[in-house]
Order: structure tokens, then sequence, then C-alpha cells
């Protein structure tokens, strides 16, 4: 099997930091994830970082939490 989702990601920790910058301490969970709310806000847009935000949200659905 290909490495897919490592492939997909094309700047790691990018969508991290932009939250961290825009949303502070809010825009993350206890565990440290990015909060749902967020990353669908965020999904919304056109560009690259909404991009990364739909790819975060098709993850979390993968793993069983969205």
């Amino acid at each position: 099997m290909r490495r897919w989702i490592q492939e997909a990601v094309k700047r790691p920790g990018r969508l991290r930091r932009y939250v961290a910058r825009v949303y502070g301490q809010e825009g993350f969970t206890q565990r440290g994830t990015i909060r749902v709310e967020v990353l669908r806000e965020i999904a919304k847009r056109k560009d690259s970082l909404g991009r990364a935000a739909r790819l975060a949200l098709t993850l979390r659905g993968l793993r069983g939490e969205a």
C-alpha cells in the first residue's frame, strides 16, 4: 500500500501553527488536537489551508472521531 497520507500532507504543522496564531489556546482541545468546529470553519476556505483542514477532517473521520 502506498503512503498516500504522508504524500498528501505537503507542509506538516502549518495548520496547527495557523490555529495557534489566529485562535490561540481556544482552538485546541485538552488533548492538544484542533477543535472540530475550528477545522470546519477553516475548511470553508478555498485556498490550500482549507484543503489541509478538509484533509484533517477526513483523517479524523478515518480514526472515528468526527
